[in-house]
């Protein structure tokens, strides 16, 4: 495999995610629980990279790495407080939120974050305008951001059962618990969809130039930012999203 055009590999993000979690500060247990599970979910996509699981490896690989960098360097300003170089919006009220919250709270925070703002620059990173005009490698590409899907299904069971373990559950929880693992599927499945939307979108934008890329940009850090609340309203939150839906989506412009 050949990671990123400076070598790097998904081994190497997991070390960096290794190395922030050894170096985080004390009392920052909501902003490791959503690091840790990412770290787990990393090691996921790069053992299904080395069973061959993908079209194209070298692609899939290069796109972990540049997907992980977006939110390592967003943590990594917030927990440093370098106002030269803030975390985007969906992050900063993400790792603002309130330390008590539940895990599963901080890592529903740290998802919408990472898959609806982050993951269409991520994908715009490592497919370039005239990829999308070869509809053959366009198609490759999506059916590979696709099969991320199973990975991450796969890893539901592992993580609630992780997440559980740092919190107690309530007799509620525990029984509705086989219905918020497949909530938990549908809502990523949902919400991955969405962003191959959103990631058209942009593409279109950055067509046109730097101006009309950042105004759509714009909109869709609104947007991410804006499922803060719903993360935050109290009751069953991933049966609620499993109806309601996880993903945003960018309106097609005039």
């Amino acid at each position: 495999m050949t990671g990123t055009a400076d070598g790097r590999r998904i081994a190497d993000v997991i070390d960096r995610m290794a190395s922030v979690l050894d170096g985080m500060p004390p009392g920052q247990t909501s902003r490791r629980a959503f690091l840790a599970t990412y770290e787990r979910t990393t090691r996921a996509v790069g053992d299904a990279v080395e069973r061959g699981s993908f079209e194209d490896p070298d692609w899939v690989e290069a796109w972990d790495v540049v997907f992980a960098d977006l939110y390592l360097d967003a943590l990594e300003a917030d927990l440093t407080g370098d106002p030269d170089r803030p975390a985007p919006r969906p992050w900063r009220l993400a790792f603002a939120a309130p330390p008590d919250l539940p895990p599963l709270r901080q890592v529903l925070l740290g998802i919408n974050a990472h898959i609806n703002y982050d993951l269409p620059r991520a994908l715009l990173g490592v497919i370039s305008d005239a990829d999308f005009e070869d509809p053959v490698l366009l198609d490759r590409r999506r059916r590979d951001h696709e099969r991320i899907d199973a990975v991450l299904s796969a890893r539901v069971a592992a993580e609630d059962d992780e997440l559980s373990a740092q919190s107690r559950k309530s007799a509620v929880d525990r029984l509705l618990t086989p219905l918020n693992r497949a909530a938990s599927t549908r809502f990523l499945r949902e919400a991955r969809a969405k962003v191959w939307h959103n990631t058209t979108e942009l593409q279109r934008a950055r067509t046109t130039g730097p101006e009309a890329y950042a105004v759509r940009l714009g909109e869709l850090e609104v947007l991410s930012a804006a499922r803060i609340a719903d993360l935050l309203a109290p009751g069953q939150v991933l049966l609620r999203l499993s109806v309601a839906g996880f993903g945003v989506v960018l309106p097609p412009t005039d």
